[in-house]
């Protein structure tokens, strides 16, 4: 593999079942891209993303992730425990072995991550008890803290109402502009992947129908001749 990569697909596929809902992937992510996932429901996002993970194997192909490169997930309804939402933070790091904290020291560093995002003072209430914008704030605190080379979304802000989703939307573009951060993520929010990605793929039955830099991608005469079925998508979620 490419040492610039952090991670690469060769002529991936997967089945759940004996369905198989990747076909074909090829794909190469360099560090520091912010790569937005477009399609319709169904369209195979969701899956790629938990390829890329790791938490979903292969039917055929290749996957190579640059050992030295640290990926941290966040999905649509993130799982939280009936602990405070400092705890949430702690254990998660705590747990992560590659780190080396010790308890104390992944305390430090979750007190920091809360920090970062705006939850300081509901440290000590409930992860549950949050808010829906609350909750994926906290989210990602946790991923954050573990300091990731690679943060993958599922559709972060779908769930939350319009202020919340700016709140989210713009921690993400902090994490994302800030740091040396590759951003991969699923969205539906034709706007968010304007002000977010550098680069938008778009997928449709498990296939990779487009992948072009977001300027080419929202260019409509450009992106018709490239690919027409993601033109009629962008026109679709646009009327």
């Amino acid at each position: 593999m490419n040492s610039r990569a952090v991670v690469q697909l060769q002529n991936a596929g997967v089945k759940l079942g004996s369905a198989t809902v990747l076909t074909g992937i090829d794909l190469r992510i360099a560090p520091g891209e912010r790569v937005a996932l477009l399609g319709s429901n169904g369209s195979g996002k969701s899956t790629l993303l938990r390829l890329l993970q790791g938490l979903l194997p292969l039917a055929s192909g290749q996957v190579h992730r640059d050992p030295n490169s640290r990926l941290a997930m966040l999905f649509q309804r993130p799982h939280l425990l009936r602990i405070s939402a400092l705890n949430n933070v702690t254990l998660g790091i705590w747990l992560d072995r590659s780190l080396g904290l010790s308890w104390r020291q992944a305390r430090e560093r979750a007190v920091q991550a809360l920090q970062r995002v705006g939850l300081t003072a509901v440290a000590q209430q409930g992860g549950r008890q949050l808010s829906g914008g609350q909750q994926q704030r906290l989210a990602l605190a946790r991923a954050w803290a573990r300091q990731p080379d690679v943060l993958l979304l599922d559709e972060p802000t779908a769930s939350l109402d319009p202020y919340a989703k700016r709140e989210v939307e713009n921690l993400i573009a902090e994490f994302a502009q800030g740091e040396a951060l590759t951003l991969i993520w699923a969205s539906h929010n034709l706007g968010q992947v304007k002000r977010l990605a550098s680069r938008v793929i778009y997928l449709e039955a498990g296939r990779v129908l487009a992948d072009l830099p977001v300027d080419v991608f929202f260019n409509a005469s450009a992106l018709a001749e490239h690919s027409p079925q993601a033109h009629a998508f962008v026109q679709g979620e646009i009327s």
